[in-house]
């Protein structure tokens, strides 16, 4: 229908008109209506259109994820793609529902309005090719707005007009970036491709400054004669979780203590809003892009040792099989007894190490029933088929003028183990609390694969385990529990992991595939996660009123979207720039080490190559097939193999070999190896 046609139906005067057209406005933004050429207003759902978030791949093609959760993704073709970037909200046309394929036919919001690329000068024109691969067009630049940028210079582009059918997108360069010829210019070239914030304005920090003026913590349930530790590694300095453990008649009570943000930063505050919009803090080898000014994430909110701090502690009572019993939510006081690191909590329980032991005596009592508490958690979470990646991390080790001095791999031991099921444990509580009793609140959720992509894993895996097809968290739990310790772990991991959609966040709770949990939610980092912030000021509302308004109910259905939606941007850019950093270190790691050799294995075999890994420090790089030249190579799929064709030489995950660095590229950050 017409926008006449429904007003005259529906017999509105002038001034429920105007409000009518701001609610269709809001439909149509969030996908729920859309607008045809000829003016018409229609459902989306009965027109074969679905919104979601476009994931685009670098050959132009990529897939529509619905908005809507427990709905399977959508292809989408290159020639379909309306030229969508990565990222970009998207209305999709549903055009054959067998092969779950479709053509985007509106964009609704773009992630990307600047990015990053280097200058290319043609005959055609003055031209930018974006640095991220998931762009895969040319951004023209007009004469006049090119910003004194030259030939082969990486610049930063304002895009000013969108790619549309056979147009190419336009736009102006706003800065020219410095050569990164410092590994702390590489870091702060990243930040500048993924537009990261890079400091809090001063009205900001004048904010969070002011907060030191407040007086008392309010009412709360006194814990400071509880013992209390922060476990976290050495290098910490957001301690935004803490744990408190005691033996009782039932089985245990667990309290996890968490730094109550909500206290200090309110709803719609200046403050709040900037933390809203960054969502999320990220993680560089020699910085932190903090969430929170660090008058708030290193201070007032951390729960330092021996100084009183507001918390919001979820306190759990568990019988000797590890089943919840009871669980209650409060706000608190405590006081940290002790700063722990996840290094010391490990001598202390696994290696038993004598003066670590003597120095903690006090505590060595709560670690044992800490570590038995865990061991319980862990198993009854594993029989429930929840699926543990265990994939070993770099740890980048910088000296004083911030250069990679050595790559490690990352130990990650059983104190990490202890404070990860009881984070878990206390966000399962919390979401169950939320949605027992009806209110919005955000989720944090991880679908279901696509049953075809669990039985492309499975077909592959069966030649190291037998499970069932079915997609469900005890077919993969199976096959990573068979492959456990063996040289193709690693592949079939990521094999799995590659097959999984990406978690986050909703006001929708279709509960997490890979925890195999029916309910869970984020409520245990709001220091460096604004979905755990909103969590606890919505259960810190409930609490306090017991009910919530009717108005009150509407703001949130309407506010939660947004926030869900934009964490989960947020989220994947900060993991990709973290990505991004390691790759640089990586390659600025290794720059002067060009025509060395180093024992190294297998970690991936593909078509196109192999994956190897130097044995002496944690850098990965590629062989490519097209250099091995002492052979015509083919791959075989099912053993995951690359094999000679005359010599009958192979190569296999898990295999060693003595390999040279043959090139380093510093721009694309690729290391290239090859054979001894």
């Amino acid at each position: 229908m017409r926008f006449k046609e429904i007003v005259a139906a529906m017999g509105l005067s002038s001034s429920e008109s105007r409000s009518l057209k701001r609610t269709l406005r809001t439909m149509l933004r969030s996908g729920e209506l859309v607008l045809t050429r000829k003016g018409h207003y229609g459902p989306s759902a009965e027109m074969d259109l679905i919104t979601g978030y476009f994931e685009a791949h670098r050959e132009g093609y990529g897939f529509v994820i619905p908005e809507k959760p427990g709905e399977r993704d959508i292809f989408v073709p290159s020639r379909a793609s309306m030229s969508a970037m990565d990222g970009d909200m998207v209305v999709v046309r549903v055009e054959d529902r067998g092969r779950r394929m479709g053509r985007i036919v509106r964009i609704l919001d773009r992630a990307h309005t600047r990015v990053a690329g280097r200058v290319e000068m043609t005959r055609e024109g003055f031209y930018v090719r974006p640095k991220s691969r998931n762009i895969p067009f040319v951004i023209y630049i007009p004469p006049g707005k090119r910003g004194g940028a030259k030939d082969g210079q990486t610049v930063m582009v304002e895009i000013t007009e969108y790619s549309v059918d056979l147009r190419p997108a336009a736009g102006h360069i706003v800065k020219v970036l410095k050569k990164a010829d410092e590994p702390r210019l590489v870091v702060e070239s990243i930040i500048e491709e993924f537009s990261l914030p890079k400091r809090f304005s001063p009205s900001i920090r004048t904010e969070a400054k002011s907060l030191y003026g407040i007086k008392g913590f309010g009412q709360r349930t006194d814990l400071r004669e509880l013992t209390t530790v922060t476990i976290d590694g050495e290098r910490a300095k957001d301690f935004d979780d803490a744990v408190s453990i005691e033996l009782a008649e039932h089985g245990y009570t667990l309290w996890v203590h968490i730094a109550d943000v909500g206290f200090y930063v309110r709803w719609d505050t200046p403050l709040d809003l900037e933390a809203r919009k960054r969502a999320t803090s990220v993680y560089f080898p020699d910085r932190v892009i903090p969430m929170l000014p660090k008058e708030l994430s290193e201070d007032l909110c951390s729960l330092r040792p021996k100084v009183d701090r507001p918390a919001f502690t979820v306190q759990m009572e568990f019988d000797r099989g590890g089943v919840r019993r009871g669980a209650s939510f409060y706000p608190s006081l405590i006081r940290s007894d002790e700063r722990m690191t996840y290094t010391s909590v490990r001598k202390i329980l696994i290696d038993e190490d004598a003066p670590e032991r003597e120095k903690y005596d006090y505590l060595l009592h709560d670690f044992d029933l800490m570590a038995e508490l865990t061991n319980i958690l862990r198993q009854r979470r594993m029989n429930r088929g929840s699926l543990d990646f265990d994939l070993p991390e770099p740890e980048i080790l910088l000296d004083m003028q911030g250069r990679p001095e050595a790559i490690l791999r990352a130990e990650r031991n059983f104190a990490h183990l202890l404070i990860e099921e009881f984070m878990i444990a206390a966000n399962e509580a919390v979401a169950e609390h939320l949605e027992h009793l009806g209110v919005p609140s955000l989720y944090r959720i991880h679908e279901e694969p696509d049953p075809a992509k669990v039985e492309d894993v499975m077909k592959f895996a069966r030649g190291f385990a037998r499970g069932p097809n079915k997609p469900g968290p005890g077919s993969y739990h199976k096959v990573l529990r068979a492959v456990q310790g063996r040289p193709e772990e690693e592949a079939i991991t990521y094999m799995i992991l590659r097959s999984l959609k990406q978690a986050r966040y909703s006001p929708d709770n279709v509960g997490h595939f890979g925890l195999a949990s029916e309910c869970y939610t984020h409520f245990t980092s709001p220091i460096r996660r604004y979905p755990d912030l909103v969590v606890h000021r919505i259960l810190r509302e409930v609490l306090k009123h017991k009910h919530l308004s009717d108005k009150r109910l509407k703001e949130l259905e309407t506010v939660l979207p947004e926030i869900a939606l934009n964490s989960s941007r947020r989220e994947r850019t900060a993991d990709e720039s973290e990505r991004q950093v390691t790759d640089a270190m990586r390659v600025w790691f290794m720059k002067d080490k060009v025509g060395e050799e180093f024992e190294a294995r297998v970690v991936g075999v593909t078509p196109h190559g192999i994956r190897i890994r130097l044995e002496e420090y944690y850098v990965d790089g590629s062989i490519r097939v097209s250099h091995m030249a002492d052979d015509y190579y083919s791959y075989d799929e099912r053993s995951l193999v690359l094999r000679g064709r005359h010599s009958g030489k192979t190569f296999k995950i898990g295999q060693k070999l003595t390999v040279r660095v043959d090139a380093i590229d510093l721009e694309e950050r690729e290391i290239t190896f090859g054979l001894v």
